[in-house]
């Protein structure tokens, strides 16, 4: 018997080990930051929106995220705090009941993932590749920590995968209703995050192989008819899911057209944002994918795409490679060409990788040892596999569950600050964080670009990106004269400036002429005792991956200025 094809009584247990694994760890730490949500799109976007709902028709007026989350929360929130009422008064009087909810709905969705990863692996592999695909995933360190949060990257995954377990059907049984399975799911992927809509290319290599492959004592023309058919069910699926997730694509079809392209002219940004990596799209997912999937399952990933050709020749069928690798392929491809590029983007091929390492690492096992070693060379395996996912997992949790150290310098500040208190606070917290104070507007704008203080009927808005060209050394003495004497600095505004100098001249030298007027009255550091800062960096300065993180958040630091109105 192959590894693969493990027995039903060691499946179940062993997955049951995963699932709850998988859930705990997207549990731990599930509370971070809050009552303030620090992620400026779990703040803006999903839960806002859910609860919004409630106030009009069901039109989230939104479509740069498709809404299929949003609704669900939408549910939710009516059925546990008994209607829209409940709901507002809850987001307006105790938020963090409301954000907590919201992620423990995103981790369920993460966890239901797993589930739904194991069955498609044993529908075309076997119970063994199915339970392992599953543990990688569960302890993979990208969709572990976004379970943490209320957006809608992992949620993703459960409509998703449930796509590639009607695919797997689709190639294996052919089956009607794994047809219709495998359109539901992509439509309501598509409706929950466009880029799921990758997974329509396995749906195409199933039903194409199905059209063209003819088992003995089957007939051609039935196969080809019933092909044709489950073909044409699973895109009256797709599209009706989608529709029922999303109505208003089609209701409002001008607001939905218009979020689309913003959607797309944003991605396609070149380096539209300060302190953006520039060595390219295709390099740094690659690099994403060895610290958010892993390195180990990374390689063995790869080494199942070349594996699967093989293994597909001798048994005669070739379409299981064609199910699972160009996918991946063309999704990295077409992502790494966008001007934007952040690590969970990558989420919507995870569970495909994950099938490709655990497919490559038990093939490796039967090929590697005898039936009466197997055992040791297999759990070797699995260790390695899940040693980095699980290891880097855990220490997020422990990092998530202490104070963020924006909350901690709030506590600071209502301490030591009067109440009214003119304050300026770069936007590393959203505005409610500072309504105790008088907060200067840190987005106004009113720098010349030869760094002068132009006059306030010229000032312009602008948004939280490009808050760095809003500073210069002319501010601090605005500051001094207005009564501005707080001001409030986070690694995360400050770093972008220093990650790309050249493009903000005027921001460093207003963080040198900052440090050198301001007195430090207090700071505190997300980092352990001895730790080096991290590099600004779009991913690691808001997931924690490093370990050198002690607690999440930036470093805060608190200066006091003493000229003009601030002297005494």
């Amino acid at each position: 018997m192959a590894t693969a094809e493990i027995p039903r009584r060691w499946a179940w247990p062993g997955l049951a080990v995963v699932l709850g694994g998988g859930l705990a760890l997207r549990l731990w730490g599930v509370a971070q930051g809050l009552p303030y949500a620090y992620n400026t799109d779990e703040a803006d976007h999903f839960v806002p929106k859910a609860i919004a709902m409630f106030g009009h028709d069901l039109n989230p007026h939104y479509f740069a995220n498709p809404p299929a989350f949003t609704y669900v929360l939408h549910i939710v929130f009516a059925v546990w705090f008994g209607g829209g009422a409940g709901a507002r008064h809850a987001l307006a009087s105790h938020p963090s009941e409301v954000y907590t909810l919201a992620r423990v709905v995103a981790a369920l969705l993460g966890t239901a993932a797993l589930w739904l990863l194991y069955a498609t692996g044993a529908r075309l592999f076997g119970r063994g590749v199915g339970l392992l695909a599953a543990a990688i995933e569960a302890v993979a360190f990208l969709p572990v920590f976004y379970a943490h949060l209320a957006l809608n990257d992992v949620p993703t995954l459960a409509p998703l995968t449930l796509s590639l377990l009607g695919s797997a059907g689709v190639l294996r049984k052919g089956r009607l209703r794994d047809y219709l399975l495998a359109g539901i799911g992509l439509g309501l992927a598509c409706a929950t995050k466009y880029t799921a809509g990758i997974v329509v290319l396995p749906l195409v290599a199933a039903a194409t192989t199905r059209y063209l492959r003819v088992e003995p004592g089957e007939r051609a023309y039935l196969i080809g008819r019933r092909a044709v058919t489950g073909f044409v069910l699973a895109g009256t699926g797709a599209l009706v899911a989608f529709v029922v997730a999303n109505p208003y694509a089609v209701l409002d079809f001008q607001s939905f057209h218009s979020g689309l392209v913003h959607q797309s002219t944003l991605s396609g940004e070149a380096q539209g944002k300060l302190g953006a990596p520039k060595e390219g799209g295709v390099l740094y997912y690659l690099w994403s994918l060895t610290w958010g999937l892993g390195w180990v399952p990374a390689l063995a990933a790869l080494g199942g795409a070349l594996a699967v050709w093989r293994r597909n020749q001798l048994a005669g069928l070739r379409a299981v490679g064609w199910l699972l690798v160009p996918a991946p392929l063309l999704f990295l491809a077409f992502m790494g060409l966008q001007g934007r590029y952040f690590g969970r983007w990558l989420l919507p091929i995870l569970p495909i990788l994950c099938l490709l390492a655990a497919f490559f690492a038990l093939q490796l096992a039967d090929a590697a040892a005898p039936r009466k070693r197997r055992v040791g060379i297999v759990a070797a395996l699995v260790a390695v596999l899940l040693a980095q996912g699980l290891f880097y997992s855990l220490h997020s949790g422990l990092v998530l569950s202490r104070a963020d150290t924006r909350n901690m310098t709030r506590a600071w500040m209502v301490a030591h600050i009067p109440a009214g208190t003119p304050i300026m606070v770069e936007p590393v917290a959203p505005d409610t964080w500072g309504e105790r104070w008088k907060k200067y507007p840190s987005t106004l704008s009113r720098i010349s670009a030869g760094g002068e203080l132009e006059p306030e009927q010229n000032a312009t808005q602008v948004g939280i990106e490009n808050y760095e060209r809003t500073l210069a050394p002319a501010l601090i003495s605005y500051y001094e004269r207005h009564g501005y004497c707080w001001v409030v600095s986070g690694s995360t505004q400050s770093g972008r400036a220093y990650a790309d100098r050249k493009a903000v001249p005027h921001a460093i030298a207003y963080y040198t002429a900052l440090a050198r007027q301001g007195e430090v009255v207090y700071r505190v550091s997300p980092y352990s005792q001895g730790q080096r800062p991290v590099a600004f960096d779009f991913d690691w300065s808001f997931d924690f991956y490093p370990l050198a993180y002690d607690r999440p958040g930036p470093e805060m630091t608190v200066y006091r200025l003493h000229g003009g109105r601030c002297a005494g």
